[in-house]
């Protein structure tokens, strides 16, 4: 890998973000007690630094119209006024038996800290004055220090469960069903012992510590009250040492924590509240943390119950921790930006986002993530979210494995969620995590280099709607590559126009492990290089790809590191094409593309768009690309003989509001289903009527399955009609299962005018009878 090549900064969004050199400089100075000891002395001012900061807000006049209350934690006296530097409070239990009101400000004294101490101001602002919690003072010292070292209440009771009266009061700076508030140049720490890791916890002591943690308590709003809450402001914070046990407590908590809490279902509350609206997290710092650097908007209201599962509009059944309801109840958190942060050394995932929509998450950095935790998690993704983008984000340092670890994830329950211009490299659990169950799911012109695990990881439930991969580049080496996919893709998935640059010359790329994994991926237009010369015999058809050495601008062997997030396209500009690249307009376009590339360029120039992430400006530009050939229309040219014919079932289970039905066999659409009663006696027979005589020589079948649902079938029987004689007669029988995509054939031609499947045992470790997705029926 090649470090930065240093350029001017382009501009940025804060001053914060443009003195980040000076602050790195300084930071071992300044902070230097604070990673040894929670008793960290205060830092004496530095003239150099107080010649280039700007001043502490807190040093500029109100102008909300509010009161400012000042907090000197070596000078202050609790029985003053508090309302000028002169006259400052000491302690923050004074400002937590205060009630502000819209407009005031919270002003800590810089080089100040408050050791064994938590900030819970009462009150709320209101639109137009939010309360502030900030600083003021000598602009050359160290920002206030918040030092809680743990000593929060516990949020569980003695039985496991959270306790609705502490729940959420685990940060140094709390905030609980309050609103409007901006929280800025802050230092937060909540651990009583940096040197130490955490491992594990008790039950008397279950380790749950954040640095700022927002909640929203649904059991303790009064009724009437607000149950949105509105505009959060919190930047320039420096959150550090949080520590946790290493596994999963049932409850989030991190740097920055928001949260949503009710001990009971989620049925018995409102619809269309209980969420964070107008949320700005940006141009912060979180280092060693656990579990998260963001954690933002999980709801916690007993759903894990078999009672809190639902099902949709298809009939699919949804367990109630995939959070469906959300979205039926019309409690996603809204507006929220999440930008220009610092991450690193992160216990779990960093930036672990859920419940939310009209969502942006752009311009951070992660170094480093699950780096003590052993359970599932990834660096940076949302869950049950919806219209929401992720982009030019970078993160590097991830784990070797640990499950999913990958930098992305395409999670349960999304809906229009897109990755785009995104830079991971050098993460050894492999890229994107794709658990599916969500609809209109896109990654578009990302750049993942050395991301050597698995580059798609799972997929563990069926789609809404196809999902697009369009316009990457892949730099990998074959040799250290688990696989590009590792489990089966249950429903429709595009690869469009993306480069696979294997740099092994010793070892072909590894596509699966299971077969027909790819059964539902359409590959087209991509580009597969090989650095050995030799392409794996399961690399996937792809008519109108190529296996071209791309002819990138950089060494791919020599990747940017170090540019940092704000000059990402630096990064990305090093895999952009030559002009001589055999990869120029050799793509196709589809409107999932979206209109630009990685680089700010327009989608696209030429005949067609190029393939990978970063489109050349040769030929003349197509202002306004139209899909002529939608390979969505691209369908297989033979003949369903079966499609739209009328299936009787033996058994039918009566959940799912009546969906789950024998006519979903003959519908063409893999993503519904029928499923046998729970009862059902075998053989379950399914019958399918053609209305007249048929021939035929190849049956199709395909077995439901999502991440609780395994193939269920055993073995299995073909039968015809015999009109002569009354009778099903056997042409087929196997007994090695059916599971996906299993095409039957070597039976020869069949002509009947009904056509029975008849199930005959089930596998003997399944406890529930089979649930199918389609038959199809061909004459080859």
């Amino acid at each position: 890998m090649r470090p930065f090549d240093p350029e001017p900064p382009p501009p940025v969004s804060r001053p914060a973000r443009a003195l980040r050199a000076v602050l790195t400089a300084l930071l071992a100075a300044l902070l230097v007690g604070s990673f040894v000891s929670p008793a960290h002395a205060a830092a004496a001012p530095d003239p150099a630094r107080t010649a280039t900061l700007p001043s502490w807000p807190g040093n500029t006049p109100n102008t909300t119209g509010g009161t400012d209350y000042f907090i000197d934690a070596t000078h202050g006296h609790d029985g003053a006024a508090g309302t000028s530097p002169k006259t400052a409070w000491r302690t923050l239990a004074k400002a937590n038996a205060t009630t502000f009101r819209p407009g005031d400000r919270i002003l800590l004294k810089a080089g100040e800290q408050w050791q064994d101490e938590q900030l819970w101001p009462k009150g709320s602002g209101s639109a137009g004055k939010p309360i502030t919690i900030s600083a003021y003072g000598d602009p050359g010292a160290g920002r206030p220090y918040i030092a809680t070292n743990g000593k929060v209440p516990s949020p569980f009771n003695a039985d496991g469960t959270k306790n609705p009266a502490t729940v959420g009061l685990t940060g140094a700076i709390v905030l609980r069903n309050q609103q409007y508030w901006d929280i800025d140049n802050v230092e937060l720490s909540n651990d009583d012992d940096f040197a130490t890791n955490i491992t594990k916890g008790t039950a008397a002591t279950p380790y749950v510590r954040d640095g700022i943690m927002v909640s929203i308590n649904a059991d303790l709003l009064k009724p009437g009250a607000d149950t949105i809450m509105d505009h959060f402001r919190i930047s320039d914070i420096h959150v550090h040492n949080i520590d946790g046990p290493s596994y999963w407590q049932k409850i989030h908590y991190g740097a920055v924590d928001f949260q949503v809490f009710g001990s009971k279902s989620y049925k018995e509350y409102g619809t269309g509240g209980y969420h964070f609206k107008d949320v700005r997290i940006e141009d912060n710092t979180f280092e060693n943390v656990e579990l998260h650097a963001v954690q933002f908007a999980f709801n916690w209201f007993a759903a894990d119950g078999a009672d809190a599962g639902q099902y949709d509009e298809k009939g699919k059944w949804h367990e109630g921790w995939e959070q469906l309801w959300v979205r039926t109840r019309d409690l996603y958190s809204r507006d929220v930006y999440i930008g220009h942060n610092y991450a690193e050394s992160i216990g779990q995932g960093a930036i672990q986002l859920a419940d939310t929509k009209n969502m942006t998450v752009e311009y951070n950095e992660v170094n480093g993530y699950l780096k003590r935790y052993d359970a599932v998690s990834c660096a940076l993704y949302l869950w049950a979210g919806a219209d929401s983008v992720m982009q030019y984000n970078e993160v590097y340092g991830g784990p070797s494995d640990e499950f999913d670890g990958t930098p992305w994830d395409l999670e349960y329950t999304n809906f229009n969620v897109t990755y785009q211009y995104n830079y991971s490299h050098d993460n050894a659990a492999g890229w994107m995590a794709y658990m599916g169950n969500s609809s209109n799911s896109v990654a578009r012109y990302n750049l993942s280099v050395d991301d050597n695990g698995v580059l798609v990881k799972n997929m563990l439930s069926t789609n809404y709607s196809p999902t697009y991969f369009t316009n990457n580049t892949f730099v990998y080496d074959g040799a250290d590559l688990d696989y590009v996919h590792d489990e089966t893709f249950l429903s429709r998935v595009y690869f469009l126009n993306n480069i696979f640059y294997n740099t092994s010359k010793t070892t072909a790329t590894p596509w699966y492990r299971r077969t027909g994994a790819l059964r539902q991926a359409v590959f087209s237009h991509n580009d597969y290089y090989e650095a050995s010369g030799t392409h794996s015999p399961q690399e996937p058809a792809d008519p109108k790809g190529l296996r071209a050495d791309p002819r990138f601008v950089g060494d791919p062997a020599d990747h940017v590191t170090g540019a940092g997030v704000e000059r990402i396209r630096k990064a990305a500009a090093h895999f952009a094409l030559r002009k001589d690249s055999p990869l120029i307009d050799a793509g196709r376009y589809n409107p999932h593309l979206g209109t630009e590339d990685f680089l700010g360029t327009h989608i696209y120039y030429g005949k067609a768009p190029d393939i990978g992430m970063a489109e050349t400006r040769i030929g003349p530009q197509v202002t306004d690309p139209v899909d002529t050939d939608p390979i969505e229309e691209e369908t297989d040219n033979r003949v369903d003989l079966a499609l739209g014919k009328p299936v009787t079932a033996s058994s039918t289970h009566p959940g799912a509001n009546g969906t789950l039905t024998a006519d979903k066999l003959t519908d063409g659409d893999l993503t519904t289903r029928w499923a046998a009663a729970d009862d059902a006696a075998y053989p379950i027979t399914l019958d399918l009527d053609f209305g007249a005589d048929t021939t035929f020589d190849q049956v199709y079948l395909d077995e439901y399955t999502d991440s609780g649902t395994n193939p269920r079938v055993q073995s299995f029987a073909l039968q015809r009609w015999d009109p002569g004689t009354g009778q099903w007669v056997t042409f087929a029988h196997y007994d090695d299962g059916i599971g996906h995509d299993r095409t039957v054939s070597g039976f020869g031609s069949v002509t009947a005018s009904r056509l029975r499947v008849a199930l005959t045992q089930q596998i003997a470790t399944e406890q529930y009878t089979p649930t199918l997705t389609e038959i199809a029926v061909y004459h080859s």
